[in-house]
């Protein structure tokens, strides 16, 4: 029987290989930490931020002889995930293959029948579930994992087997800081700078950060799997709740300047990025108590940066402290609460606008109205915070005049936006809706939409009742070029199209 330390090797997907290495991978961070708490021996190959070819990646899984590999991330990352699995499963035929993420917790039987090569799928939030099985790996047990909650598993005779749902974590103040340095932090540093604010622009020390957990919101092309205790198994199957419920944890203040602290005396950073889904809702959460404490310590510890507290204009060749930005829900900012996190160094914030047509922002379940959109704007701009206004097209109940009210609206509102499609994920309620739809379009085979998915700026299943993705890709063009006239013309032939139809029926 095999006790004490294991070796572990991280494998840390490509997310989108026509793009720099921007972001840390703060999940896996964490994972890492867990594992390096526990005190087993363990590498980190980030592919994502070294981009190895075939043969280097062949030489690192030959570098030990791994007791466990462990890989997974966003379903978006599929491709390559199956691809180092497969490459993984023939080079370390007695390694333990664990994945975990989006790829894996909203179709764990699919995945798992793709690939066969997975031992184990960690479903949900995977930081006590991870622990718990290199544990059972470092006790020399046999393959037999039935007791640990939270996975999909092969038995011995190769059947695969589902355990009943893990249970969030409540106190996730109990985390270790994520293992940064294990990392090659260089990389992502030298990509820091991201257009979405001038002092973004700048950066050349950004990192990634998440001071909570969950969304409030229910908006139907979201995942939340992992995040709101929407997964439900029984031992038998998966089902996903879309209920209104939401379970929401957040970090205390002092653990977030801790940690800011540490990555700040440690890399020397100077912009944070809150990676949360709904950052603001802290102040929501909590009314008003979480921020004004967290700003109270930011202050405290010398984070707000010297631009701000002098009222210059930012220059990052003399400007300290740490400038920062995070994501915002139109419906919960107001002027009082700008002003304040301007003060404290916030330069831009990202905003799910979506759509400026109220009929689709029902639809989706946005939880805002177009007015709470420009609203927001508005006052963000006025807080001297740059606002970024993602906006999507497509929804099923899509429209000529919701596309035309976009395309006014940013006019007025001075907005140049190149819209995502909308896609229906695997653990969104769309995907749940309209899947033997988005089968159908892909030829019945699953796979090859999952292998088709990327991050919206690209089509792949079309779930639009009224446009086809012909349509979809040529009206997003003209949106961009704000050529109303030219939508209004389509629209026009497309109705004469529809009238000449009807009438061919009647007759």
């Amino acid at each position: 029987m095999r006790t004490g330390k294991i070796k572990i090797l991280f494998i840390n997907p490509v997310i989108r290989a026509d793009e720099k290495p921007r972001h840390i991978p703060y999940g896996m961070a964490q994972l890492v930490a867990v594992a390096r708490k526990e005190g087993h021996n363990l590498q980190v190959l980030d592919a994502n931020a070294l981009r190895p070819n075939e043969q280097e990646l062949r030489s690192i899984l030959r570098v030990d002889r791994w007791d466990v590999i462990a890989t997974g991330g966003l379903v978006t990352t599929y491709g390559y995930v199956k691809h180092c699995i497969q490459l993984a499963r023939k080079t370390c035929p007695n390694a333990l293959i664990v994945a975990g993420g989006g790829v894996i917790s909203p179709i764990p039987f699919e995945i798992m029948t793709f690939i066969p090569e997975i031992d184990i799928g960690v479903i949900g939030e995977g930081v006590i579930t991870f622990a718990e099985i290199l544990k059972r790996v470092a006790s020399g047990e046999s393959r037999d994992f039935s007791g640990i909650l939270g996975i999909i598993w092969r038995d011995p005779k190769g059947a695969m087997r589902i355990a009943r749902a893990r249970p969030l974590l409540e106190d996730v103040d109990s985390l270790p800081f994520p293992a940064y340095d294990l990392f090659p932090m260089d990389v992502y540093f030298k990509n820091s700078s991201i257009l979405l604010s001038e002092e973004a622009m700048s950066s050349r020390r950004r990192i990634d950060i998440m001071a909570s957990y969950g969304c409030p919101f229910r908006c139907k092309y979201c995942f939340h799997l992992g995040l709101g205790g929407e997964i439900k198994t029984d031992g038998s199957g998966v089902t996903i709740d879309f209920t209104g419920r939401r379970t929401i944890r957040a970090h205390s203040p002092e653990y977030m300047i801790d940690l800011l602290s540490f990555a700040k005396r440690r890399f020397a950073v100077d912009f944070a990025l809150f990676i949360d889904e709904n950052f603001i809702f802290l102040n929501n959460l909590t009314k008003g108590k979480w921020i004004d404490r967290f700003f109270g310590l930011w202050r405290k510890s010398g984070f707000v940066p010297r631009c701000v507290r002098s009222g210059r204009t930012h220059d990052p060749k003399t400007c300290r402290g740490i400038h920062w930005g995070a994501t915002a829900h139109a419906g919960l900012v107001t002027p009082g609460l700008l002003k304040r996190m301007r003060a404290m160094g916030c330069s831009y914030l990202d905003y799910g606008f979506e759509s400026f047509s109220d009929d689709i922002l029902r639809s989706i379940g946005k939880g805002a109205t177009a007015g709470m959109n420009e609203r927001a704007l508005t006052w963000t701009l006025k807080a001297r915070i740059r606002p970024i206004p993602n906006q999507i097209i497509g929804f099923p109940d899509e429209t000529f005049d919701s596309i035309k009210k976009n395309v006014s609206a940013w006019k007025r509102l001075g907005i140049q936006s190149k819209p995502f499609f909308a896609t229906p994920y695997p653990g969104s309620e769309w995907f749940v809706k309209y899947r033997d739809e988005i089968i159908r379009q892909y030829g019945g085979d699953l796979e090859r939409f999952l292998y088709d998915l990327g991050d919206a700026t690209d089509l792949t299943a079309v779930i639009s009742k009224r446009f086809n993705a012909v349509e979809l890709l040529g009206l997003r063009e003209l949106m961009v070029a704000g050529d109303l006239r030219r939508i209004e013309e389509y629209e026009s032939l497309v109705r004469k199209i529809h009238t000449r139809r009807s009438v061919e029926q009647c007759v």
